[in-house]
């Protein structure tokens, strides 16, 4: 149940994580200019901000580099030359899913990296490989997370058992993805009591990663920190696959930590964000995305709808519940 304290007061145990780079990059194949990348880094410093997700550990074998920008595969070296040595409170971190990546060589011992953080993204059937993914990125010196992704889609009893093997890792955080958006606040809380109690269990903490395909990622996530989760991610403009994410100014105009500041948000988004949609990238809330999120489907029929310049929607509504 949420307690309106939670809400209200000062909570100094709460981690932001912007994930522009990385959600953001699955919408323009992450082609981010370093100009982009130095300008996000400087205001998540200035904003207060706790985490950078750069973008993927994404295997080079299996992902042609010519296709994508290089935040698809985070080199060190390309982290290196945006931050430096890092020498400040912002932490940096990568995803590394399961299966698309060469963890083993790719992810050097952390004392040879500028990255502090790996978040392993997992689907429910391959647990046990992303057990072996936190243990070798904790081995290595790492924080580690664990986001299960599609957990709209996943059977409750399944998802106990699977977490609770997951904590009983170097795991720092067991993260909630409502990958589909399909995720109301009332169903989110069921979802953040289980895994605070598998947490609490082990001493973990949680953590909440949503879409906004029915407008609600801002809301789901006011819900999951209510319900006690620690790490919120958001990104700038809400920018993401889709319909996109919990939009960075709504969440740090929120938060009542005064460490936070959202005025250099806004300055983002006029100066930079701003541009991207003038170039043409298109990423956010829109009906063909709604209706993937109301069907809890995933949203690559709806971004090809959108790729495709469709605007018959209640053609495409009809296709989706053909499917369901």
């Amino acid at each position: 149940m949420k307690e309106i304290e939670k809400l209200m007061n000062y909570r100094p145990e709460i981690r932001v994580v912007d994930a522009t780079l990385r959600d953001g990059g699955l919408v323009n194949n992450f082609y981010f200019s370093d100009e982009f990348v130095r300008a996000l880094y400087l205001t998540n410093l200035r904003a207060g901000v706790d985490y950078m997700e750069f973008g993927y550990k994404a295997s080079r074998e299996m992902f042609d580099e010519s296709r994508f920008g290089k935040w698809k595969f985070c080199k060190d070296e390309d982290i290196r030359s945006i931050v430096g040595d890092n020498a400040t409170d912002l932490k940096i971190a990568v995803m590394a899913d399961v299966g698309r990546c060469d963890y083993k060589n790719d992810i050097l011992p952390k004392n040879e990296s500028p990255i502090d953080m790996i978040r392993v993204a997992t689907y429910i059937h391959t647990i046990p490989a992303a057990i072996d993914m936190i243990e070798n990125a904790a081995a290595k010196g790492y924080e580690t997370t664990c986001n299960l992704m599609a957990l709209s889609n996943t059977q409750e009893k399944d998802l106990q058992i699977a977490m609770d093997l997951v904590a009983r890792t170097d795991v720092r955080a067991l993260y909630i993805v409502d990958s589909f958006g399909a995720l109301y606040p009332e169903q989110l809380a069921r979802v953040v009591d289980m895994f605070m109690e598998i947490a609490a269990k082990y001493g973990k903490e949680v953590g909440v990663h949503v879409h906004n395909n029915q407008q609600l990622a801002f809301a789901n996530t006011i819900e999951a920190v209510g319900d006690g989760a620690n790490f919120l991610d958001a990104t700038y403009n809400g920018m993401g696959r889709g319909a996109g994410n919990c939009a960075m100014e709504l969440l740090l105009s929120f938060l009542k930590n005064p460490k936070y500041n959202a005025y250099p948000v806004f300055q983002f988004v006029q100066n930079q964000m701003q541009k991207l949609k003038e170039e043409g990238i298109v990423w956010g809330y829109d009906l063909q995305y709604l209706m993937t999120g109301i069907l809890n489907q995933h949203p690559r029929t709806a971004i090809a709808f959108t790729e495709q310049k469709r605007t018959d929607y209640a053609n495409f509504y009809c296709e989706l519940v053909e499917k369901d």
